[in-house]
């Protein structure tokens, strides 16, 4: 019979010698209940919770930006101003969130953990295809919660070693996965955003092109889309964006945020609607 550990300080051998090198399939063994997912709510209750809204990405030469705004609102009320979307998932990708910001970040948390408890256990970094599928499993474990109104849609973005470029994924609340060509969006302000940078991308930018282009479909995002925010300049309130090369995760500093979002709003100042792209 096996010995009763509880209380005696030691841990049952199960957590010693784990038999995968998923942590969230270790977490599912043990602990389901800790797992976004697997928790339910009751007979017809109805949550109001925040919701994250936009995320862009687009590829560079050299690697790939993800950004998001700063708005999350909870129906026609903003609920908070500066909430932060964008997070490193590893040292060489990147996770930007949209739908219920709670359960977003959990998962984020979660899909960091998983990643971290690969390289422990593997001893290597896991492929970011490898990552793109990890994420998929989570997502269609919050298939249940999506039904009831709490989705989680992210965006993946990250710098694919052995490839040598930056990769971008986009998913739907089934976990459906689909890698991107050039640019990406989700989230509410998705469809104006990517209008936004179907006109303005192109395959050669530089990383700080690149950074303008995502800032500058954020605006455009948030001038129609009332659930985005666009640049906040009396506040101080500026998109989050990160870099992703060959040299790891970068997050621009708000100094370097600042820069491009007021260029870009005294810009519209003079054209309202933006850069315009020539007709042929």
């Amino acid at each position: 019979m096996e010995a009763n550990t509880r209380g005696t300080g030691r841990l049952p051998a199960a957590f010693l010698t784990p038999g995968s090198s998923s942590f969230l399939d270790f977490l599912a063994d043990h602990q389901p209940e800790l797992i976004p997912g697997r928790r339910g709510l009751p007979a017809g209750a109805v949550v109001e919770a925040p919701h994250g809204t936009t995320i862009v990405s687009a590829v560079f030469d050299g690697g790939v930006v993800i950004a998001g705004d700063r708005r999350a609102t909870m129906g026609n009320v903003i609920a908070q101003r500066d909430i932060e979307k964008v997070f490193p998932a590893d040292e060489y990708s990147a996770v930007g969130i949209a739908g219920t910001a709670g359960l977003a970040v959990e998962m984020v948390r979660l899909f960091q953990l998983e990643l971290e408890h690969y390289e422990k256990i593997e001893g290597t970094v896991l492929s970011l295809e490898g990552k793109a599928n990890r994420l998929t499993t989570m997502i269609r474990g919050n298939l249940g919660m999506a039904m009831q109104g709490l989705a989680v849609v992210p965006l993946f973005a990250g710098y694919d070693l052995d490839l040598g470029r930056g990769r971008i994924f986009t998913y739907d609340v089934t976990g459906g996965r689909s890698e991107e060509r050039g640019f990406a969006a989700t989230g509410s302000g998705s469809v104006f955003a990517r209008g936004s940078m179907k006109k303005l991308y192109r395959s050669d930018l530089t990383a700080q092109q690149a950074a303008t282009l995502v800032v500058q479909a954020l605006y455009d995002a948030a001038d129609d889309d009332s659930a985005t925010g666009g640049p906040d300049l009396a506040r101080k309130i500026f998109p989050i964006v990160s870099l992703i090369t060959e040299d790891g995760f970068r997050r621009l500093t708000e100094a370097e945020v600042s820069e491009i979002a007021v260029s870009i709003t005294d810009e519209r100042l003079i054209n309202p609607n933006g850069p315009q792209a020539p007709l042929l």
